[in-house]
């Protein structure tokens, strides 16, 4: 017999792990061997653990999903990763894609879909979840595939990580710690970002990283 799928599982709620591993440990074909509290664990845990799929919450601290995600299609190129959320949001979908996921799954309907979601990441094929376009899927990948221009993010992944730290109340000096850089360059990402988003202050940044699923309100 094929041995169980190996998964990591990460959600910075405990309640919300718990149930999850309910739902993929009942299945012959999967187990979960590890947990993560926030994405930068998830990353660490996915280095450490000889995992085949890894299932991220879009929002968690630290790092999100969706930022764990590009590191770990970096470090771990053979790794599935498949991302949860509490949004149904068109743009996760396409986000996930971009980070090199296999799609999303609200978790409204996690006890429905996920398992079925967790097959398709690990025959690495892209999941949508029932009910959204399929063209949407062909559509990206379509694209993707023939070398067209996929739609350009607003921000950078740096610039991003400081909006996510910056939305969480963390001070210049305090992300310059975390990222290993000075607090002008700190500094010099925000008004980018700023500049960028067309935003005013750290109460923009805040509403802006909550909009995007950076961090939950």
């Amino acid at each position: 017999m094929t041995a169980p799928a190996r998964i990591l599982l990460a959600d910075d709620h405990a309640l919300v792990r718990r149930g999850v591993r309910l739902i993929l440990d009942a299945e012959p074909d999967m187990t979960v061997v590890a947990e993560a509290a926030d994405g930068a664990e998830a990353v660490a845990r996915a280095r450490e653990q000889g995992v085949d799929l890894a299932i991220l919450d879009i929002a968690m601290p630290r790092r999100t999903g969706l930022q764990a995600a590009r590191e770990l299609a970096r470090v771990r190129p053979g790794l599935r990763t498949l991302m949860l959320t509490m949004y149904d949001n068109e743009q996760y979908f396409f986000e996930a894609l971009r980070a090199g996921a296999s799609g999303y799954v609200p978790k409204s309907v996690a006890d429905r879909d996920l398992v079925e979601a967790c097959r398709a990441a690990l025959r690495d094929e892209p999941f949508i979840y029932p009910g959204a376009e399929t063209t949407l899927v062909r559509t990206y990948l379509d694209r993707a595939r023939g070398g067209d221009p996929l739609p350009a993010r607003p921000i950078t992944e740096r610039e991003e990580e400081i909006l996510k730290l910056v939305a969480e109340g963390h001070t210049s000096k305090e992300i310059g710690d975390l990222l290993v850089i000075s607090v002008k360059t700190v500094e010099r990402h925000r008004a980018n970002l700023l500049q960028k988003l067309g935003l005013r202050d750290r109460l923009g940044l805040t509403r802006y990283a909550i909009r995007v699923g950076l961090i939950e309100p």
